[in-house]
């Protein structure tokens, strides 16, 4: 096995503030940068926080930006980089930082809370719903996500903008509106609940303008912003837009008042 010396630049700081720390570390064939974090932690800052659970890509928990890019640090391989390279690790950048590494994502939980959960249909009980392959094809993806929050954190409508916090749920969330909007046994507009005007005017459906950048980082390769997002979008748009739609729903008022 081989082993060269690596030169790694790790953010230690808190709320009040930090900076980088150099650190020249070991690393040996087939490990990723999480390994050499818990090297450095092992043996040369013992205080160093750093969130991680399952060293598999498959909790999300040790998300961080390596040399400025969103990504785990479980699936990113030292491999990747030259020996030459000085590797830096910071903080995800668009939430606070509680310590070093670990930052406060609560964001993404209280948005989670805010979106309405799958409505069941009315007269059908649990293990009788039919779906087509087709329609359990187009949400399983969506299923995947780890909710590492990488797309959240490189969404620059999150990272760069402070004040939409309040009234944009970030991509990982409207993708969860996209897939219960498109589920076909969803029975949300029986209830009242029109998902694609709450995608709209509840969770900030305008602020997403489809650069993708949330694709580029998930790491289970979901295609959010071109299977999810942008459907989204197009159906919101047909509601709101739509002449005939708009004269649909008079004449629906009108028969109903």
């Amino acid at each position: 096995m081989s082993s060269y010396d690596a030169r790694f630049r790790v953010w230690r700081g808190d709320a009040e503030g930090g900076d980088l720390t150099d650190f020249s570390v070991k690393v040996n064939d087939g490990e990723v940068v999480l390994d050499i974090i818990h090297r450095i932690q092992a043996t040369q800052a013992s205080d160093l926080a750093v969130r991680w659970n399952c060293k598999a890509g498959k909790c999300g928990s040790c998300s961080a930006e390596i040399n400025g890019r969103p990504r785990l640090m479980c699936m990113t391989r030292m491999s990747v980089f030259d020996r030459e390279d000085v590797i830096t690790v910071t903080p995800l950048r668009a939430f606070p930082v509680v310590r070093d590494l670990v930052t406060d994502v609560g964001f993404n939980y209280a948005k989670a809370r805010e979106i309405p959960a799958f409505v069941p249909p009315a007269g059908v009980g649990p293990g009788e719903y039919r779906m087509q392959q087709e329609d359990v094809d187009r949400s399983q993806e969506f299923r995947k996500c780890i909710e590492c929050f990488l797309c959240q954190d490189t969404c620059h409508a999150v990272r760069d903008h402070e004040e939409n916090k309040a009234a944009f749920a970030g991509p990982r969330f409207l993708m969860r509106v996209a897939e219960l909007d498109m589920h076909p046994l969803d029975a949300a507009s029986d209830s009242g609940l029109d998902r694609k005007r709450t995608a709209q005017e509840d969770h900030g459906l305008g602020y997403c303008n489809i650069t993708k950048c949330c694709t580029e980082v998930c790491p289970e390769g979901i295609h959010i912003t071109d299977n999810a997002l942008i459907p989204l979008k197009e159906r919101a748009v047909d509601r709101k837009y739509d002449p005939v739609v708009w004269l649909g729903n008079k004449i629906r008022r009108r028969s109903s008042s």
